[in-house]
């Protein structure tokens, strides 16, 4: 009987209709990596701000037609990650959410049924932080010893400079530079997720591994003068977080009268914060500042660029030892940086 394998792809999952919204909410601010204070505060805490911010984010979801849409735009990356990995028979790959269905332990069980002999696991997302691989993985390891899950697992912490997903990113923006007559006038805006400042002073490598892929795709994009920034988006609450902020940087190219071409750096899949906080919210703050023209680069998503990469991803860690390595199959940060997973698979 050939080997069996199974790859489990991460990505944080979203609220499938309105009226699960608020669960949805609870179950993000429940996660210690986000609300970082002790049991038994912090499920109370969750279900406060989850209270709170509920109305707000429902009406988000209702712009979406009712609910988020990165379910089925997982889906579609894990199908088409499969017919580039052509190997139906013995490998197939499986979606955990980490805040809403499926979650962890509903994946672990079906991959349990399916009995791999080796089990590969890779978060959509490029960068690792504390908040979204090691929380995912985190669950995923009490999902799996749950599920009886025993077979060695290979985890692909992070590839910031992958070179599908710099090579895609990169396309998609010489596309819009080039299909928005915009080749030389205008500035690019790399947004990311944002942090508060003090997950990073505490050793989160995210911020370093952004400005490692923005470095990386400014050059594939191969253009000698190029205007562009890295800036962070989705700040909530009182805490101080990394900048500069979207918002300003939106508001400084209305001050300098220049385009703005606006690449999600982060995300891979589209979602609220691609669909309603830059298409929505943040380009009618560029009307508002008085900035010429926006234009949003789509996320890489199901580009084969992006997914041939992952499918090398994969193969590459189905030869490896068991445990944990980056895309480029070693360390790409400091030893100082919390990324050090030799733990967490």
């Amino acid at each position: 009987m050939s080997a069996r394998t199974a790859v489990v792809l991460f990505n944080l999952g979203g609220p499938d209709s309105v009226e699960t919204v608020k669960p949805f909410l609870v179950n993000l601010f429940s996660d210690p990596a986000i609300i970082r204070v002790p049991w038994p505060l912090r499920p109370m805490l969750a279900r406060l701000i989850a209270r709170r911010r509920a109305g707000v984010a429902e009406r988000i979801y209702e712009r979406l037609g009712g609910g988020s849409p990165l379910l089925a735009n997982t889906q579609a990356q894990a199908d088409a990650l499969t017919a580039a990995l052509g190997d139906a028979e013995t490998l197939r790959v499986f979606i955990a959410m980490r805040y809403w269905r499926p979650r962890a332990i509903e994946t672990a069980k079906a991959v349990a049924r399916f009995a791999p002999h080796q089990v590969i696991l890779l978060p959509l997302y490029p960068q690792f932080s504390t908040t979204t691989t090691r929380s995912s993985v985190a669950e995923w390891q009490q999902a799996a010893q749950t599920a009886g899950l025993s077979a060695p697992s290979r985890l692909v912490c992070c590839y910031p400079d992958g070179p599908g997903f710099v090579a895609a990113t990169a396309r998609q923006v010489r596309a819009a530079l080039r299909d928005g007559g915009l080749e030389g006038r205008a500035r690019i805006l790399f947004s990311a997720h944002g942090l508060p400042k003090r997950v990073v002073a505490a050793g989160d490598p995210y911020q370093a591994q952004v400005e490692r892929t923005v470095t990386a795709v400014v050059k594939a994009i191969g253009v000698p003068v190029l205007d562009w920034v890295v800036c962070y988006q989705s700040r909530v609450g009182p805490l101080e977080w990394i900048g500069p902020s979207t918002d300003d940087e939106i508001r400084r190219a209305g001050v300098d009268r220049v385009p703005i071409v606006v690449c999600p750096i982060a995300f891979v899949s589209e979602h609220s914060e691609t669909l309603v906080e830059l298409d929505i919210e943040y380009r009618h703050l560029a009307e508002q500042a008085g900035v010429p023209r926006f234009v949003r680069v789509p996320t890489v998503g199901s580009d084969p660029l992006f997914i041939d990469g992952l499918a090398r991803l994969v193969r590459d860690a189905m030869v490896r030892a068991p445990g944990v390595c980056s895309g480029a199959g070693q360390r790409v940060c400091p030893a100082s940086m919390a990324c050090a997973m030799a733990s967490a698979a």
